[in-house]
């Protein structure tokens, strides 16, 4: 009889643990489900961008500019239409823009955005708006604390290009920011999608463990019963 009513407390149990579980159960199936749909090259636009060729130079001949004595974390060289082009990368985060002979290039404006995004993405010449966002009020689908130009696509894609390393820095069509938000959703942070870490989360995934693990101890339950 005793057994029998430790039983029936953890079928209740069971039953409001499911209950309470329910949802982000629900949430973390949907919001995988969309995740897995599609290869991740492909949600972060890998295909839209176009191959650019490499030329081959001859390092020795790129001059640093006259006085450049701070810290570089990396250097490398592309080539623009207005020629080759150095571009440093400072250990304080910061980017050096400099041209064959030595000469510091302006950061990039709006003009400069539109066509680098024109050459090296798919769809990149119909462009609709160009906008610049500094560091520190970036759009939530950039999330990186660098200045961009955001390059709105006719077909809803946003493109980054930052305004110091003259580089597109991020991809973002229509899926990729459906995805972030169930990115969000996932981790149950629907309005920074950073943490992952927060005690909502924690103790859903606690909830569902202890439905799951109560499920299992009374199937097993009923099981034995079944055979005895």
């Amino acid at each position: 009889m005793a057994r029998s009513t430790a039983m029936q407390r953890l079928a209740r149990w069971h039953i409001w643990l499911g209950w309470v579980a329910a949802v982000p159960l629900l949430l973390w199936t949907i919001s995988g489900l969309v995740m897995v749909a599609r290869p991740i090259e492909t949600v972060r636009g890998n295909d839209l961008r176009i191959a650019q060729t490499r030329p081959a130079f001859d390092p020795s001949r790129i001059i640093l500019p006259a006085g450049f004595t701070r810290p570089v974390r990396s250097l490398t060289y592309t080539l623009e239409p207005s020629g080759l082009t150095g571009r440093a990368e400072l250990i304080d985060g910061q980017i050096a823009r400099f041209d064959a002979a030595g000469i510091a290039l302006r950061d990039f404006d709006e003009l400069a955005a539109r066509q680098l995004v024109a050459r090296q993405i798919v769809g990149g010449d119909k462009s609709v708006s160009a906008r610049l966002f500094a560091a520190d009020r970036v759009p939530l689908d950039f999330r990186k604390p660098i200045a961009v130009w955001q390059v709105v696509l006719a077909d809803g894609t946003h493109v980054y290009v930052g305004k110091q390393s003259g580089q597109i820095e991020a991809v973002r069509t229509r899926f990729w920011r459906f995805y972030d938000f169930m990115w969000g959703l996932h981790i149950m942070d629907p309005v920074e999608r950073e943490d992952t870490h927060h005690p909502v989360l924690i103790m859903a995934a606690i909830s569902a463990l202890a439905s799951c693990v109560l499920g299992t101890v009374l199937l097993l339950r009923r099981r034995r019963r079944a055979s005895a």
